[in-house]
C-alpha cells in the first residue's frame, strides 16, 4: 500500500536536532503535497511552584505572563522557520507554504504530541531523536521513545549527524 501522507506533525523543542528533523518534514511535505503542523510543548510547572508564582503575581498577572510567553514562543518558532526557509530556498520550493499551523501547548510532551497527532488526524510524525528542554536544559530522549512506542501513526525519528552534534 502506498502511503497517503497529507498531514505531518512536527514536534519541536527548537534544538539543533529538531531543526535538522524539520528538513525531513519539509521534504516529505513537498514530495507528498502535505501540510505540516508544528507543535511546541511547554512542560507544566509542578503544582507547588505554580501556586507560589500565581500567589506572588496574582491570577490575572500570571495568566498575562503565560499568554505573553506563548506569543513570544510562537514568534520565535515563526522566525526560526523563516530563517530555515531562507536557507533552504534552493532545495525546498515554497517552504513557508508547507506550514499549516503552529500550536503551543503545555503539559506532558509525550501525551501532548500523541493528542495533537490524533486531533489533527496526522498521517505521520517527524521528530528529532533527542533535544533539550528550554527550561531545564536536560536531555529528553525518552519523549521520542515513548512517542514511537505509543503512536498510532508512523514516526520518523531523525538523528542529528555526528558532524553537527555539539
Amino acid at each position: 500500500m502506498i502511503p497517503n501522507i497529507k498531514k505531518i506533525l512536527y514536534p519541536t523543542d527548537l534544538s539543533e536536532n529538531a531543526k535538522h528533523a524539520f528538513i525531513y518534514a519539509a521534504d516529505l511535505a513537498q514530495r507528498y503535497d502535505a501540510m505540516i503542523t508544528i507543535l511546541y510543548v511547554m512542560e507544566d510547572m509542578n503544582y507547588a511552584t505554580e501556586f507560589q508564582v500565581r500567589g506572588m503575581l496574582g491570577a490575572k498577572e500570571w495568566d498575562r505572563v503565560k499568554s505573553e510567553k506563548s506569543n513570544q514562543l510562537t514568534q520565535k518558532i515563526k522566525s526560526k522557520i523563516e530563517d530555515f526557509c531562507q536557507e533552504m530556498d534552493s532545495q525546498i520550493d515554497s517552504c513557508r507554504l508547507l506550514v499549516e499551523d503552529i500550536q503551543i501547548t503545555s503539559g506532558n510532551p509525550t501525551e501532548e504530541i500523541l493528542d495533537v497527532a490524533k486531533n489533527i488526524n496526522a498521517d505521520m510524525i517527524v521528530m528529532g531523536s533527542y533535544g533539550y528542554n528550554i527550561l531545564l536544559g536536560a536531555l529528553i530522549g525518552g519523549t521520542t521513545r515513548k512517542v514511537v512506542k505509543n503512536s498510532e501513526v508512523p514516526v520518523l525519528v531523525v538523528k542529528l549527524p555526528k558532524n553537527r552534534e555539539k
